[in-house]
């Protein structure tokens, strides 16, 4: 398979279709949709998650109902199986939390026509030091 030439638009529209339904809890469940079954990975803030139901699980227990997003930059890059890396930076606030930064890592791989996120790992950007 070659590079995908369209990465980059692949890339923003993801992030922008993947944080509309992430950021209204009532869209979230519909998240389900981009992840495999089986081989779909997620670390959210250093926990190993597996496969589309657990990672869903972890998710929809999330408590916070509001969340005020600014995304920085997106940084796309095409992978030689015809999948696509992004790297989002930003900022978030969630309900009344102050605001935090923070990163997260998508990969998409090629599904039929479409593709699924094989990869997300997320971490906010919190530096806790001794």
């Amino acid at each position: 398979m070659a590079l995908n030439p369209a990465y980059e638009t692949l890339g923003k529209n993801f992030v922008q279709h993947y944080y509309a339904q992430f950021d209204d809890p009532t869209q979230r469940p519909n998240l389900i949709n981009m992840y495999d079954t089986e081989l779909s990975f997620m670390t959210f803030e250093g926990l190993q998650i597996q496969g589309a139901i657990k990672i869903m699980e972890k998710l929809t227990s999330l408590s916070f109902q509001k969340i005020n997003r600014i995304i920085t930059a997106i940084d796309a890059q095409p992978m030689f199986d015809g999948g696509v890396l992004i790297n989002v930076l930003g900022r978030l606030q969630a309900d009344e939390d102050p605001p935090h930064s923070f990163s997260q890592v998508f990969v998409l791989k090629p599904l039929g026509t479409s593709f699924f996120c094989q990869h997300d790992i997320f971490r906010l950007g919190i530096h806790d030091t001794a």
